[in-house]
């Protein structure tokens, strides 16, 4: 959508999925840079802007591209309307920046479809219940296409992107990477969440949920793309479907806490509270009774966590908070893994050929992740891709 060439390509794919008989609802984002763009100019305004002005601001890039695609329809012959997210019936909790769909009332964009026409939709946006507009956070209009989807029981929910589907790995970094035909609900949300950028994780979640079945396909090369939907049986095909990277982590670490029960409540619980999302956990032993808690969060919210640790220090007794941001998260994900033993000591020996060292761990049963240098984490992609490039199925 980032100029006219690309608003009309999209137009006419819309154009084209009308034309075949279907009813059209697409959702659509902000025109290229736009988003970052308006974080700009607030950040020339404000050190710290209000995040209830930052959703307006911010819902303003979709409302420009619903319009500009809705015009660019008309002009192909094809009857469209634009909605922005609270016309079409997003209702949202009170989060911004981070909003949650609470429901999705669809009266206004079936009785649109009824008349016949395409309904162009500004993702990422909503309004809660004191009438304010309210964003989803990055990758939101991947949210909202899948919830209209879900509400209306869609056949299918493709997902138009820059790339022609999903891949083993990012084929910038991995020049071997390949192009996946199929991958589960769970193996996307895991890639999603570990720093994969083709698809939102919570657009995964809410696909799993409600079984919508995804398909991940490029908006500039007409072919089949990727599909996303439950597999019955995990354990076949790839060993591995791919590998990420996440460079926007910072490391958390609490020093001398003392090793009692209820303190790791009192510290997860501050973050439960403050919205923060914490990924992996470690318990260093340390002296005299005491222990570091370490663990990860995203890199933005950082030194929020910092804040709060800080005003809080008295509740759970530790002596200090520093954070690390110097660290990258690679990891692996495939359903595979669960039945074939080694699959972490090949990619501990891949990391070790590379020479590249591991600060933490994590493992769940179809993902490992690991924490390195920030400055090895390409590196560490490739090799760990490669190590299982040649795997059989």
């Amino acid at each position: 959508m980032r100029d006219k060439e690309h608003v009309f390509n999209v137009a006419r794919i819309v154009a084209d999925t009308y034309q075949a008989g279907n009813d059209v609802a697409v959702v659509v984002s902000a025109q290229g840079d736009t988003t970052d763009t308006l974080v700009a100019k607030a950040a020339e305004i404000s050190a710290r802007p209000n995040p209830r002005e930052m959703d307006v601001l911010l819902s303003s890039g979709e409302q420009i591209s619903i319009a500009l695609l809705a015009m660019a329809l008309q002009e192909l012959g094809c009857p469209a309307i634009s909605l922005t997210g609270w016309q079409a019936g997003y209702e949202t909790n009170r989060a911004y920046s981070k909003a949650r769909i609470k429901n999705l009332n669809t009266e206004r964009i079936e009785s649109e479809i009824a008349r016949k026409k395409v309904v162009v939709v500004a993702g990422f946006q909503g309004i809660n219940v004191n009438d304010d507009i309210t964003t989803f956070g990055r990758g939101g209009s991947d949210t909202s296409a899948v919830a209209i989807a879900a509400a209306m029981k869609a056949d299918r929910c493709q997902i138009y992107t820059d790339v022609d589907g999903i891949y083993t790995a990012d084929p910038r970094i991995v020049p071997n990477a390949k192009r996946l035909e199929l991958i589960s609900f769970d193996e996307m949300l895991e890639l999603a969440s570990l720093g994969a950028k083709v698809l939102n994780n919570r657009s995964v979640e809410l696909a799993k949920k409600y079984g919508v079945t995804l398909e991940v396909l490029s908006s500039l090369d007409p072919k089949p793309g990727t599909i996303v939907r439950e597999v019955l049986n995990m354990n076949e095909g790839m060993l591995i479907k791919g590998a990420a990277k996440d460079e926007k982590v910072a490391a958390v670490t609490i020093t001398d806490v003392p090793d009692v029960p209820g303190i790791n409540f009192k510290i997860f619980s501050l973050m439960a509270q403050n919205k923060i999302n914490v990924d992996i956990i470690l318990q260093a032993s340390g002296r005299g009774g005491n222990m570091d808690v370490i663990f990860t969060v995203p890199q933005g919210d950082a030194e929020t966590v910092r804040e709060i640790l800080e005003e809080n220090l008295p509740l759970f007794q530790g002596s200090s908070v520093s954070i690390d941001t110097t660290l990258a998260k690679v990891s692996i994900v495939g359903a595979g893994m669960q039945s074939h033993p080694g699959v972490a000591a090949q990619m501990f020996e891949a990391l070790s050929d590379a020479n590249i060292n591991i600060r933490m761990v994590s493992t769940s049963e179809i993902k490992i992740s690991v924490l390195v240098a920030k400055e090895d984490a390409d590196r560490a992609l490739v090799a760990i891709h490669n190590a299982f490039d040649e795997l059989p199925s």
